[in-house]
């Protein structure tokens, strides 16, 4: 049982380790997307996929890890959860304050990422309202007013305004 802790308690330290790089590159990625450096936003995108791997990985270590500690307590692995895990320890005072630890540094690196993703998520939003924006502007600037012009003769004619066409003909 002490060596399925250790290694549970090793595997979270290891989650942590991995959060707080894409808590690093989740900060770099914010300057990113202000600037607007797509070509950047693209490699740090990738470099990002590679440390969710490796947590994805770490998860399920931490998984099978768990259901063997349930299966040695006899404990259900879906409702045993750490803060019990944490109580069970009462009498392994080294693991039990261990296992405290790295679980209450987890939940601020996860809160933080929560926290940096929601900004990002923001910013991205705000980037693609406004490309929306200029989209509409050009389309609208492109294919002009229509607009009622007199011709020379004095009658009445509907159309396209040019874009670069005055609306005041000063020689008329």
């Amino acid at each position: 049982m002490a060596s399925l802790i250790e290694d549970f308690i090793d595997t979270l330290n290891k989650e942590n380790e991995e959060y707080s790089k894409l808590l690093e590159i989740s900060g770099r990625k914010t300057s990113i997307i202000v600037k607007g450096d797509v070509e950047s936003l693209a490699r740090i995108t990738d470099e990002e996929q590679v440390v969710v791997d490796r947590i994805t990985g770490l998860d399920k270590h931490r998984e099978e890890v768990l259901k063997d500690i349930a299966t040695v307590l006899n404990k259900d692995v879906q409702t045993l959860k750490v803060p019990e895990l944490i109580k069970l320890l009462e009498r392994q005072e080294k693991e039990k304050e261990a296992l405290s630890q790295i679980y209450e540094k987890l939940k601020v690196t996860v809160e933080e990422m929560k926290t940096i993703n929601e900004r990002n998520r923001g910013l991205i939003q705000l980037s693609l309202e406004m490309i929306q924006f200029d989209m509409n502007l050009m389309q609208a600037v492109s294919s002009g007013p229509e607009t009622g012009d007199y011709t020379k003769s004095g009658s009445y004619s509907q159309g396209i305004a040019p874009a670069s066409a005055s609306r005041f003909d000063s020689k008329s």
